[in-house]
């Protein structure tokens, strides 16, 4: 019995050695309470608490299951406010960083951010920071997904962005951005990311190395672009997803030669003249908007194109054919 009874207390008190034996990196515990101390002691960041472990018990961060190192800080939806903390670059093996829906965070993309070489995933939208889109992010090679989307940005759009080779998607959108696409963003080297600048104030014609580019997902509407965007298309392309909507483009529609892949295309709001071409009858398209620009012609009978209400064709010179009126 008391061998039993030995074994026993040998056991749990192995057991509760184990358990009490924490996880977390002190040094990555400390600059995660320095973080929350920068923030003002935040509600949101109630479970960050010195005496638990942040590897187990504290939301919004996330460890390396082999080493224990904080790998992700996903901070998102909440009462936060103030500048991101500069003690976010002293997390050296981060690979996630996410501030998102947060209005009250304010100021520039903290410049410590360029220390987190480990870095694939950085989503800084829906906050309110300001000043311009930093030029060190290109240091980051690593990155693989950039949205700093919804925010106050200004000036121009750094042209060393195109030098991440592994980014799959760039979000810019609804930002105050001025000047020119960089014409840069011709050649992108790897992957071509998913390309979203709308809702911003960009100038100028589209670089003509952009018809270098097989974009998936490329978005420049609501901005003040002109000129031709035709080399957008091709026939050797593998595009699904243009919007062009709300500038100045003008160019003739039709010459252009669509995508077999195309399944969204919405270029609503410019000047684009000619006719709607025969071959995108043959597109699979899912979505559809021509209208208020000054196409002529017949509507072509076939494939997806009469699906589409009259609503996706109105407001054109000369337009007509179901589903708008008869040709005369």
């Amino acid at each position: 019995m008391n061998t039993l009874f030995l074994s026993l207390l040998i056991s749990s008190t192995l057991l509760s050695l184990s358990l009490s034996k924490e996880l977390c990196n002190p040094q990555d515990k400390q600059v995660l309470l320095q973080i929350k101390k920068d923030f003002g002691d935040p509600y949101l960041l109630a479970s960050w608490k010195s005496d638990t472990d942040c590897c187990t018990d504290w939301y919004q961060v996330e460890c390396d299951s082999t080493t224990n190192r904080i790998i992700s800080l996903t901070v998102f939806a909440g009462n936060l406010s103030g500048q991101i903390p500069a003690a976010v670059g002293d997390l050296p093996y981060l690979q996630n960083l996410v501030f998102r829906k947060l209005t009250d965070i304010t100021g520039p993309v903290q410049p410590a951010i360029a220390k987190l070489v480990h870095l694939t995933f950085l989503r800084l939208d829906r906050l309110n920071l300001t000043g311009t889109v930093p030029d060190f992010l290109s240091q980051l090679k690593n990155l693989t997904y950039l949205d700093l989307s919804f925010n106050g940005f200004s000036g121009s759009i750094p042209s060393s962005l195109a030098l991440l080779p592994n980014l799959g998607a760039l979000h810019l959108d609804r930002n105050k951005l001025t000047g020119s696409i960089p014409e840069s963003f011709g050649t992108f080297k790897g992957s071509v990311p998913d390309l979203y600048l709308s809702h911003n104030q960009l100038t100028g014609e589209i670089p003509a190395s952009l018809g270098n580019m097989d974009f998936s997902v490329i978005d420049l509407s609501r901005n003040k672009l002109v000129g031709d965007a035709s080399m957008l298309f091709g026939l050797n392309k593998t595009t699904n997803n243009v919007y062009l909507s709300r500038n100045l483009f003008e160019f003739n529609l039709s010459n252009v030669v669509f995508p077999s892949t195309m399944e969204n295309l919405d270029i609503n709001h410019n000047k684009i003249f000619g006719s709607i071409p025969p071959q995108m009858t043959q597109l699979p398209l899912q979505s559809l908007n021509v209208s208020y620009n000054r196409l002529c012609g017949q509507i072509p009978v076939g494939g997806k194109l009469q699906s589409f209400d009259y609503s996706s064709y109105f407001h054109n010179r000369c337009l007509c054919g179901a589903p708008l009126g008869n040709c005369k």
